[in-house]
């Protein structure tokens, strides 16, 4: 691990009051551009059910184990307050506030404070104090309606687009967005990220091709939701799948020179009637063939291709090897740190830690004198020491 912070963030601190989901894949994103992330964990009551490599999600910052609810332990929050440039928390909406750690207290503590809120319904709304996941919140903003084949249910995409695209991503994005407001203005601000907000706007595109004509309610019928058979996947020989996407003209017609087709003896892939019987051929096309056969012939080329590879055989593959896509440590394999910067790479700073790992050490550097800390410990406010497995 790298003794100094690597990244285009890393004079900036942040405390992360931890929790589950998108708030942490929002701090992973900052401690990964070498922000100073100081996660605030519950006191460990027994050993953790996971090894903690393994919650990587936690990635790249230190732990303080602090009980919230005891006064001292919520004033030594507010300390950290004053040295942070930027807060995280993912409670719902009023938690914080009864914590005596809401906006206004710690903005009157620091006026230059981004204080980042991230929950699913959003701080106002009738569904506001509502509990939810990420199939819920994509629901109601029309994604999770999109996804899924013509002949079936809607299916939940994972939780990418409620709880990291819609969620971490666009509070990363916003805390971005006010620091660099906040050194122009020397004022902080709020920060309200909901998740069915972030999965509306991602929705955008869709919503313009539905304005102008080319986009039907109607799943499984359109050019990017598996409608298309020149957009989409197929079962192989070997009951693996690949992925063709040839939307353009020119690359369809590189997709069937490959496969030895000729456009006129084939349905017309501009009439949508005929789409079923054009995903019909190339069903019994593929499947005359294993995924790597077809790999050889297609990968690489204009055909727009790619073999589906499991979560495990991807940091295998050639391509991601090259750019060093997934990187191992401490034996976990993991995503590598995303964007890539020419000048100021990110990178993973530390394995996740266990709760209060790194009380003592971290306190000190934020500010807390060695009589302070033992005064909190010995009060029952913060734990310094963390229980192993």
């Amino acid at each position: 691990m790298p003794k100094e912070a690597s990244g285009p963030l890393n004079d900036v601190r942040v405390i992360e009051m931890a929790g589950l989901g998108p708030g942490p894949f929002c701090a992973m994103m900052l401690a990964d551009m070498g922000a100073d992330v100081l996660r605030i964990d519950r006191p460990p009551r027994e050993p953790a059910r996971r090894d903690p490599r393994t919650d990587l999600l936690n990635r790249g910052r230190r732990s303080v184990a602090v009980d919230l609810k005891h006064p001292q332990g919520a004033a030594a929050v507010l300390r950290l307050v004053e040295r942070a440039d930027v807060l995280i928390e993912g409670f719902r909406p009023g938690t914080m506030e009864r914590l005596g750690l809401g906006p206004d207290t710690c903005l009157a503590r620091n006026a230059r404070l981004i204080y980042g809120r991230m929950t699913g319904w959003g701080q106002s709304g009738p569904l506001a104090h509502a509990a939810g996941h990420d199939i819920n919140y994509i629901a109601l903003s029309g994604a999770l309606h999109a996804i899924g084949p013509s002949d079936g249910p809607p299916v939940p995409p994972l939780n990418l687009v409620g709880d990291f695209g819609g969620g971490g991503m666009y509070l990363a994005f916003g805390i971005v967005c006010a620091l660099l407001e906040a050194r122009r203005s020397g004022r902080g601000q709020v920060i309200d990220a909901a998740m069915t907000d972030g999965a509306a706007s991602l929705l955008t595109m869709i919503f313009g091709l539905r304005a102008a004509g080319l986009w039907s309610d109607a799943r499984g019928t359109n050019m990017l939701d598996g409608g298309a058979p020149f957009y989409g996947t197929y079962e192989t020989a070997d009951r693996r799948y690949v992925a063709i996407g040839p939307i353009e003209p020119k690359f369809y017609r590189e997709l069937l020179g490959r496969l030895g087709q000729a456009a006129e003896d084939l349905p017309p892939r501009e009439e949508r009637t005929a789409w079923p019987a054009l995903h019909e051929k190339f069903a019994a096309l593929f499947r005359t063939r294993t995924r790597e056969e077809w790999s050889r012939v297609l990968e690489g080329t204009d055909a727009c291709f790619a073999p589906v590879l499991a979560p495990g055989e991807a940091p295998l593959h050639p391509h991601n090897k090259h750019r060093q896509t997934f990187i191992d440590i401490d034996g976990v394999v993991q995503p590598a740190p995303a964007p890539r910067f020419s000048r100021t790479p990110g990178a993973v700073q530390r394995p996740p830690p266990r709760p209060g790992e790194h009380g003592t050490d971290a306190l000190r550097e934020w500010g807390f004198a060695p009589e302070d800390i033992a005064a909190l410990t010995a009060a029952g406010a913060i734990s310094t020491t963390s229980i192993e497995e």
